[in-house]
C-alpha cells in the first residue's frame, strides 16, 4: 500500500498540474489527460483522488482562495494601502485571478462549491473593514470592500482595457499603483473632510 506521504505527494502534484491547466483553459477546456501527464500519473488517479474533473476544479479553486487569503490578509489598517496590497498580489500572481475569472464563467452566478464558508470569510472581512472605517453599518463596509477590490484588480483582470485607456503609460506599474491607492484613499474619506492616512491632495 502507498504510504501517506506518497499519497499526499501525488495529490499535491495533481493539484499543481490542474492549477496550470485550469488557469490556461478553464473548466470546459481543461483536459484530464494533460493534467495526468503533467503530474506523472494515470487519469484514473484523478478520479480516484477527486471523483470528477469538476470536483478537481473545485479543489484547485479552494486551494487558490486559501492561498489568496493568506497572502493578502484582512482589510485592517489603512484601506487605501489594502487596495495597494490587492493590486500587488494580483500583479505578482495573475494565475489566481485567472482561476477566479474561470470560476465565475463556469458557475455563471449559480451556487459555488464551499459557498457557506467562503461567505463567512467575506463576512469577517466586511466586519474588519467596518471596524477600521467606523462604519455605521456592515452594508456600507461591504460595498466599500467590493469597490476597493474592483478598483485594485481591474488593470490585471482586463489588461487590454488598461492598455487602450492608458496607452504607453499602461506599462508603468508604479504610477498606476500610486493612483489606485490615491483613489482608494479619496473613496474612504468622509464627505467634506480631507482624506486621511497622510494623503496629500494633487494641486
Amino acid at each position: 500500500m502507498p504510504r501517506t506521504d506518497q499519497l499526499a505527494g501525488t495529490r499535491a502534484r495533481l493539484l499543481a498540474a490542474a492549477r496550470d491547466e485550469f488557469a490556461a483553459h478553464g473548466m470546459g477546456g481543461a483536459r484530464v489527460g494533460r493534467i495526468a501527464e503533467q503530474a506523472g500519473v494515470s487519469k484514473e488517479r484523478i478520479y480516484g483522488y477527486f471523483g470528477s474533473k469538476e470536483k478537481l476544479f473545485a479543489a484547485v479553486i479552494s486551494e487558490a482562495l486559501t492561498e489568496h487569503a493568506t497572502l493578502l490578509g484582512p482589510p485592517s489598517g489603512d484601506p487605501a494601502d489594502y487596495a495597494g496590497r490587492i493590486y500587488d498580489l494580483h500583479r505578482r500572481n495573475p494565475q489566481l485571478l485567472r482561476l477566479m475569472m474561470w470560476e465565475a464563467l463556469h458557475y455563471d452566478g449559480g451556487g459555488l462549491p464551499n459557498e457557506q464558508p467562503r461567505t463567512a470569510h467575506y463576512r469577517d472581512m466586511v466586519g474588519t473593514l467596518s471596524d477600521t472605517l467606523g462604519s455605521e453599518s456592515d452594508g456600507e463596509a461591504a460595498s466599500t470592500l467590493l469597490a476597493l477590490i474592483g478598483l485594485a484588480i481591474l488593470p490585471t483582470a482586463f489588461p487590454q482595457i488598461t492598455r487602450l485607456i492608458l496607452g504607453p503609460a499602461a506599462g508603468d506599474d508604479t504610477d498606476l499603483r500610486a493612483h489606485i491607492v490615491q483613489l482608494a484613499r479619496r473613496m474612504v474619506s468622509s464627505p467634506g473632510e480631507a482624506p486621511t492616512f497622510g494623503y496629500t491632495p494633487i494641486e
